[in-house]
């Protein structure tokens, strides 16, 4: 079971896409509960994954550690903009299986959505997490809008050679409909096949670029196992826990009723599983043992609408058929001992990315 786990609602950013800091009534800006309460919840899981999730996570890192001090049995996985590295000393850096910084691409597109010099903070914040012995997953996380150009983009961070993987998400939940999203799609859509290109490229060569979308989906193909229900696992294998001590579905869903799981303290890992999922239009789509629905939260909530929410759903289908296409190649490359399937089958657990933007 994942657990995703606000250290604080608080954020030391103001990103153009997001809105920055929760106010105080939603998400606290500290944990309101006990570390007892959290390990009772998750109590008779053998295989714990805890996410830091904020707000900023590292904002709030005598908490982190204390977590971590807890529950050593557990994976440990945060999602940060890596600007506040030196918060966390380097032990507990070490102790992470994963790190998803949030990094949006070329400098002037990163710096466009989170504020002047931010690209330069994440770059160095990931080199120094090195540095500091960090030798898990680096995950460069993402969100990509109007101003994002997806193949410049991935490229561009794949060439520093830093990140062992890039995901991104796309900007469609909340902001309002963007005025040339129609132009932009196409554009998209384009991009991914030439990344598409570049990654088989590659793969002919024996490299697997760690290009998230491509490897989630391809996973599916190769084993013939369904993704995920959602694929982030949202209310099924995957859960928040706010530090109101409030149980959600989904991490960004901290004010919807549907959302809502339970109380900490009243409930266990066990009892709020599966009680939120897709339904239609999505369960009943060729497509969905590939997509899974994509993103629980847009599923429920439509916010741009049947439109908006088809709109999105064609640019799905613009990452997965062409990956359909190639599946046979790629089988064949492993076949060839090319590349290994293990290095194919990613991510190994939930690690927070979530498969489709």
């Amino acid at each position: 079971m994942l657990y995703i786990v606000f250290t604080t609602g608080r954020c030391n950013l103001n990103c153009k896409y997001c809105g920055g800091s929760f106010p105080e009534f939603k998400v606290p800006s500290r944990p309101r509960y006990s570390l007892e309460s959290l390990k009772r919840f998750m109590k008779g899981d053998e295989e714990p994954i805890i996410a830091f999730y904020g707000g900023e996570p590292l904002i709030n890192p005598s908490f982190i550690q204390e977590v971590m001090d807890e529950k050593p049995d557990a994976k440990f996985v945060i999602q940060t903009n890596a600007t506040l590295i030196d918060a966390l000393p380097a032990k507990y850096w070490r102790k992470m299986d994963t790190v998803l910084v949030s990094i949006d691409g070329r400098r002037e597109v990163t710096d466009g959505y989170r504020g002047h010099g931010v690209y330069e903070a994440v770059v160095q914040g990931a080199k120094k997490l090195r540095e500091q012995g960090f030798r898990g997953d680096l995950i460069a996380r993402m969100t990509l809008s109007e101003k994002s150009d997806v193949y410049l983009d991935v490229i561009h961070l794949l060439s520093l050679e830093i990140f062992d993987h890039v995901h991104w998400q796309l900007d469609v939940i909340w902001s309002p409909r963007w005025l040339h999203f129609n132009a932009w799609a196409k554009q998209y859509i384009e991009g991914l096949r030439m990344l598409m290109d570049c990654w088989l490229d590659a793969l002919r060569k024996g490299k697997v670029l760690g290009i998230v979308p491509f490897l989630g989906v391809l996973k599916t193909l190769l084993t013939g196992k369904p993704i995920e229900v959602p694929p982030c696992g949202a209310g099924s294998t995957a859960v928040a826990i706010s530090t109101d001590g409030r149980v959600l579905a989904c991490p960004i869903a901290v004010e919807e009723d549907w959302a809502y799981l339970g109380k900490l303290e009243e409930t266990t890992w066990r009892s709020v599983r599966g009680k939120v999922t897709i339904g239609e239009p999505c369960s009943s789509c060729r497509y969905f043992h590939l997509c899974g629905g994509r993103c629980l939260y847009s599923h429920i909530e439509r916010l741009w609408g049947m439109g908006g929410f088809r709109a999105v759903c064609r640019l799905t289908l613009g990452l997965i058929k062409p990956l359909t296409k190639i599946k046979q190649e790629v089988t064949n490359l492993v076949r060839k001992g090319m590349v290994s399937l293990s290095e194919l089958l990613y991510p190994p657990y939930n690690n927070t990315t979530e498969i489709i933007p």
